[in-house]
């Protein structure tokens, strides 16, 4: 059998790669803008995903250098704090009003003490009298109402996101949906605003949405 020689196997080889390359070249061209898109989208999210991490090293740094947080930030205030100020501070005027009552001057009693003994001890029923015992605290008796805390949404219960650090919610990103993370940024920009978990949920929103 007569067998060409390996120059011109290669031209051939050649030609039917080109015809066959020629074939597909409507298929590829329609489907290159998808595949131009597609690799954007990963470059940019890889991006986002490297200065997050870089932002994170960041944060860690200038934890080591601000020492052992002996001093407490503006930003790490509960609301249970504010909760528990307010309190003290609504309860002490009724504490102080309650005790002025108590300590009336006695003269009303001796005044009706003289007018039972003028009239034989007939008083009439609208004789002032002696100031009633002061009803406690609000109208019904119950304690003054303490000003209540921020409103919390359920995915915050549900993962008890304020005793949450840094760590633990970047471990917990990947099970959040988009609406949960939305709700998430939202209490924390109402609440404490702490600048790196802001930052770290608004770049994992902008991850899951190009997704």
């Amino acid at each position: 059998m007569f067998r060409p020689p390996f120059i011109a196997r290669v031209a051939a080889g050649a030609a039917v790669y080109a015809l066959e390359e020629t074939r597909r070249l409507p298929s590829v061209a329609l489907s290159l803008p998808i595949t131009a898109v597609s690799r954007v989208l990963q470059t940019t999210m890889r991006a986002q995903q490297f200065v997050t991490t870089l932002a994170l090293k960041g944060d860690a740094v200038f934890e080591q250098f601000a020492g052992n947080g002996a001093e407490q930030p503006e930003w790490a205030t509960f609301d249970e704090d504010a909760a528990d100020d307010g309190a003290v501070t609504t309860a002490e005027p009724v504490r102080r009003s309650r005790f002025d009552l108590y300590s009336a001057d006695p003269e009303p009693a001796s005044w009706i003490d003289d007018a039972a003994a003028d009239t034989n001890g007939d008083v009439a029923d609208d004789t002032p009298g002696a100031p009633a015992d002061p009803e406690p605290h609000g109208a019904n008796g119950s304690a003054p109402a303490e000003p209540r805390a921020e409103t919390a949404p359920e995915v915050v219960a549900r993962y008890d996101y304020d005793t949450m650090t840094l760590a633990q919610l970047r471990a917990r990103l990947r099970t959040l949906g988009v609406e949960e993370l939305t709700e998430l940024l939202a209490y924390e920009q109402r609440t404490l605003d702490r600048a790196p978990f802001v930052t770290m949920l608004t770049n994992r929103i902008a991850t899951v949405t190009a997704q």
